[in-house]
């Protein structure tokens, strides 16, 4: 702090090139150094996957690097690239002379019918403050509308039920295996995907994954 050369006092842009082209913006924020750059679709091309970042003076820079593009949904396949694995499955809600028992969607199903959500999440480390979304298909609606915490397996978190998703927030994710569940009502006849679950460490993006989506037909 009270010697050396000062670390901030430097405006320089980092260089960044896309496929050896070199990004110059036009407009950058004062005191940020903020910009971006827009591309429209037919100008994207796979060569540009190739990024390049060279810092041209001392000091300190830091940044990331997303690369989103769009995807049909029933293409998605589960993410197995980090410690945070998900399994996405549907259940039908029945009753019999045993009570009521969960059995696996495996054809179709009807309208009126409780379709059980079940998400199997596992994580080979422990975390903290982790985000899970898991998508509702668009032909169901969640029996239970009440955002609250709730504590299960020796896990605590605050559930939130909103219009296209239910959110789970875990404070603190113990290594091990954890299975959330939580039921919808389905309410129009058609064929249309689950939608995936997502999870993210909120303070360590880079430990995210996804699962797969499924297909359901309702007749």
């Amino acid at each position: 702090m009270l010697r050396g050369t000062n670390l901030l006092s430097s405006d320089a842009l980092v260089e960044v090139s896309l496929g050896g082209t070199a990004i110059k913006p036009e407009h950058v924020e004062a005191g940020t150094g903020f910009y971006e750059q827009k591309f429209a679709a037919a100008e994207i091309k796979p060569a540009m996957g190739q990024v390049t970042v060279k810092k041209v003076d001392d000091g300190v820079s830091w940044g990331s690097l997303h690369w989103q593009y769009l995807e049909d949904m029933a293409k998605v396949t589960p993410h197995e690239g980090t410690p945070l694995k998900l399994k996405k499955s549907l259940w039908v809600k029945q009753t019999t002379k045993k009570g009521q028992e969960l059995v696996p969607v495996t054809g179709p199903i009807a309208v009126g019918d409780e379709l059980v959500v079940r998400v199997e999440l596992r994580t080979d480390r422990d975390m903290e403050f982790v985000h899970l979304k898991d998508q509702r298909g668009s032909g169901t609606e969640p029996v239970n509308v009440i955002s609250q915490y709730k504590y299960q397996d020796g896990l605590a978190y605050y559930e939130s039920t909103r219009d296209t998703a239910s959110h789970f927030f875990i404070d603190y994710l113990p290594k091990g295996v954890y299975v959330f569940e939580y039921s919808t009502r389905v309410q129009l006849k058609g064929a249309y995907q689950s939608g995936i679950a997502e999870i993210q460490c909120m303070y360590a993006p880079e430990f995210n994954s996804h699962s797969a989506s499924i297909a359901i037909e309702v007749k």
